[in-house]
């Protein structure tokens, strides 16, 4: 059969605009599926939303829950980023018979430059939904929407370690890992696990006299300055010295900072975090001029084997690009790729536009980079705080 063409074809943008029309169509009616589910699911369930204070009350109340995630639980580090960045906190908690089947702990990130975004959690590498069952955890995100439209937030983030599926989470950047090594039982036998070159890196910076220093807040003033020359290196700004402070304050004699220093001069520090079976590294630095010094290497050997004598199982290098050169720094160690889900749910604006990657800030970066390092120290906290 001959077809013959239509002689009143319906323009292309008319027939892009209807597609379009019916794919918000369908999203629509597929988050309001999801929600009518959840709801039938919420009339077994109670739901609470908790704010400021009484936040920080209810993450002092246990999850019933076999596998939980650190940072979701720990009301140290909600504590910190409070008071650190006065950012707001808020807890959802779903009850079950009285018990908390499901948490989801957020803040609220307000900027003069970036407006507000409800993240889980700013700084930190991991957060979003704790529960076990699915029903718990739509049930979590589609408060958590609910209440990111009523704040009029540009986006809601979740930074999961296991996707969740939901049809108000389509945005998932997943092209960064979360690096971590388990540990030996013996520094002895980690050192043995460690190629050649990585031993003779090691030992390179303990032959010229480099001598490595323990502390806590009589250290704080040299961790900073290795980092904050650091971060203006790479055109970044720059955490507030009180953030460090605050940090070394709620988590007390499980917080550390580690220095390497010639003679007098700091060349490398970090801040290394001791949580239950897991040392992470949040924040570290060494400066470029010396790296021919190796005082890195020794650095991060040094902070492994605290972890070890801490009967730690984990050490958790923090997250990295694939086939990036952190990435092939920690890989070196002995370091294995996790997996990171990053979901977001975007009511103005792009889901990444805030991230260096995106390219939007490459001029700023470059410029950031000429600055002095005092100015740097006085214009970065502020700005730095509104960047989850």
């Amino acid at each position: 059969m001959l077809l013959l063409p239509n002689k009143n074809p319906t323009p292309h943008h008319l027939l892009e605009a209807e597609s379009m029309e019916t794919i918000r169509t369908s999203q629509r009616t597929q988050q309001t599926s999801d929600r009518s589910s959840s709801k039938k699911v919420s009339e077994k369930l109670h739901t609470q939303i908790h704010q400021g204070e009484d936040a920080l009350q209810a993450l002092n109340q246990p999850v019933s829950l076999a596998h939980l995630s650190l940072h979701a639980i720990d009301a140290r580090w909600i504590k910190a980023l409070h008071k650190g960045f006065g950012h707001h906190p808020i807890v959802i908690d779903i009850y079950h018979q009285q018990q908390v089947v499901g948490r989801l702990p957020l803040m609220l990130v307000k900027s003069f430059l970036f407006g507000k975004r409800l993240v889980s959690l700013p700084y930190l590498n991991t957060g979003g939904v704790v529960a076990e069952e699915n029903s718990v955890k739509s049930l979590l995100i589609d408060t958590a929407c609910k209440l990111a439209e009523d704040l009029k937030v540009r986006s809601l983030e979740l930074r999961h370690e296991e996707e969740v599926s939901h049809s108000s989470l389509p945005n998932v950047m997943t092209h960064k890992v979360h690096m971590r090594l388990t540990l030996s039982e013996t520094s002895e036998s980690l050192w043995k696990s460690f190629k050649p070159k990585l031993r003779s890196q090691i030992r390179k910076p303990e032959k010229l006299g480099l001598t490595v220093h323990w502390g806590g807040l009589d250290l704080l003033d040299e961790f900073y300055e290795v980092f904050s020359v650091n971060m203006r290196d790479l055109g970044t700004p720059v955490y507030g010295k009180n953030f460090f402070q605050t940090i070394l304050q709620e988590f007390g004699v499980d917080a550390e900072l580690c220095i390497i220093r010639q003679e007098n001069q700091p060349l490398a520090a970090g801040l290394l975090i001791h949580e239950e079976k897991r040392s992470q590294v949040p924040s570290a630095s060494s400066l470029r001029e010396f790296n021919h010094l190796s005082a890195n290497m020794l650095l991060y050997w040094h902070m492994l084997k605290r972890a070890i004598e801490r009967d730690q199982q984990t050490f958790d290098f923090g997250r990295s690009t694939v086939d990036s050169g952190t990435y092939r720094f920690k890989k070196q160690w002995g370091a294995e790729a996790f997996p990171a889900y990053w979901q977001t749910y975007c009511l103005n604006g792009e889901p990444n536009q805030l991230r260096p990657e995106s390219g939007k800030f490459n001029l700023l970066i470059q410029v950031w980079q000429k600055l002095p390092v005092k100015l740097t120290q006085w214009i970065g906290p502020p700005i730095v705080k509104g960047i989850p």
